[in-house]
């Protein structure tokens, strides 16, 4: 099962990463490994004709495929999902929903919290992925802080240009350091 398994990592992530952002838009959880690992299991039927005269009828056999996520998978994937919910913040704010970003970023520091239990015993990926959390939990609370503090002070319509303004400040001030 694992002999293959670094061709086919990343785009696991990816899956892991729609699939969970489709179930945080409808339940707004996370969706845990073992659900998803219900979802990767296919039955289809195999025909075996027999070539023995005193059976003219085809047998069916139910044959199983199963795909196993592995936990590191998991978790790379879910820390993929970071971003996506960042930018759903974000454009939440350029649609004038304002109650979004803070329940974005809530759920996004219970994932980062997670995370900081694993700290740099994990995988060299997860240190890694763990960066970039950090980074879209900060813009999410940043954005939070904004409209906490200015948001009655800035036009709805002027709000996704504030946050577009302050992201890029942010992300040239991290390239920098």
């Amino acid at each position: 099962m694992y002999q293959f398994h670094r061709a086919i990592s990343p785009g696991l992530q990816e899956y892991i990463e729609a699939v969970s952002f489709q179930y945080f838009i409808k339940t707004r959880s996370l969706i845990s490994v073992k659900e998803i690992n219900e979802q990767l299991i296919f039955t289809m039927e195999d025909k075996e004709e027999t070539n023995t005269p005193s059976s003219n009828s085809d047998d069916k056999q139910l044959c199983t495929w199963s795909l196993k996520v592995t936990p590191v998978d998991y978790l790379l994937g879910v820390a993929d999902l970071t971003g996506e919910l960042m930018r759903m913040c974000i454009n939440s704010v350029g649609n004038g929903d304002i109650d979004t970003p803070f329940e974005l970023s809530q759920f996004l520091r219970q994932i980062y919290d997670g995370f900081s239990y694993i700290g740099n015993t994990g995988p060299y990926e997860v240190s890694k992925k763990l960066y970039t959390l950090k980074q879209s939990l900060a813009k999410v609370e940043n954005a939070c802080y904004t409209l906490k503090v200015r948001g009655s002070e800035i036009p709805k319509h002027m709000l996704a240009d504030v946050f577009s303004t302050k992201s890029e400040m942010i992300d040239r001030e991290e390239g920098l350091s």
